[in-house]
């Protein structure tokens, strides 16, 4: 189950570090602040913990973490977005393939006739979602051979699940926060190009506004 130098976590001992000595009653954990904990062998027996020895191994860490989006935001491009984010060399293969796929379908709709509401539009979430796929998949911090995708979640009251699921390509623990930081320094960073925002819960700051635009109203 375990071995010397394995990295296992069980919260409820608060114990989170690597296994230094084995033996027939007890195993103890250096945890990651240099403090021992001692677990008597029945309770990894008995109980459960985490065995980080695989992801070790594998040579990868999982990076699986969302942004929510506030879905007032959301909405379809227009055409001078669309020609303004080909900017993007990103997008280039995205938008080219987009292009050609739309303009198929719209055709064969004007050409039945049916009602121009029926065209179909590329939307700014949409595209922000390319986006981030197309820059994961060029980042020198993640694993190109493993699963790597850009995922809504199901819509909450707090705002849209956007999710990156992907592998960092070291386990070491202070590169891979290094480059999880740096994906979503940089997702963050680019929402205002899509015109999308974040969701946050109403701030004091945002009360003042508030306060300050009833009032003015007031006056006026």
């Amino acid at each position: 189950m375990i071995r010397v130098g394995d990295w296992i976590e069980m919260p409820q001992l608060n114990a989170n570090g690597d296994v230094i000595d084995l033996a027939l009653h007890t195993v103890k954990i250096q945890n990651f602040d240099k403090t021992i904990t001692t677990i008597p062998t029945w309770r990894l027996i008995n109980e459960s913990f985490v065995n980080w020895r695989g992801m070790q191994e594998s040579g990868g860490r999982r990076i699986m973490r969302a942004i929510l989006l506030d879905q007032t935001a959301i909405r379809f491009l227009t055409p001078e977005e669309r020609e303004s984010l080909k900017r993007f060399a990103l997008l280039d293969v995205y938008l080219a393939q987009k292009d050609r796929e739309l303009e198929a379908w719209n055709e064969s709709l004007v050409k039945s006739g049916r009602d121009p509401v029926n065209t179909r539009r590329l939307t700014n979430v949409g595209t922000f979602r390319a986006y981030v796929q197309a820059y994961l998949k060029v980042h020198p911090g993640i694993a190109k051979e493993k699963t790597l995708m850009v995922r809504q979640r199901d819509p909450t009251p707090e705002g849209l699940p956007l999710e990156i699921y992907a592998f960092a390509n070291t386990v070491q623990w202070e590169a891979y926060e290094a480059i999880q930081s740096d994906i979503f320094d940089h997702v963050l960073s680019i929402l205002p190009e899509f015109d999308l925002r974040l969701f946050q819960a109403p701030t004091g700051r945002d009360m003042r506004g508030l306060g300050e635009a009833l009032r003015a109203s007031e006056v006026g």
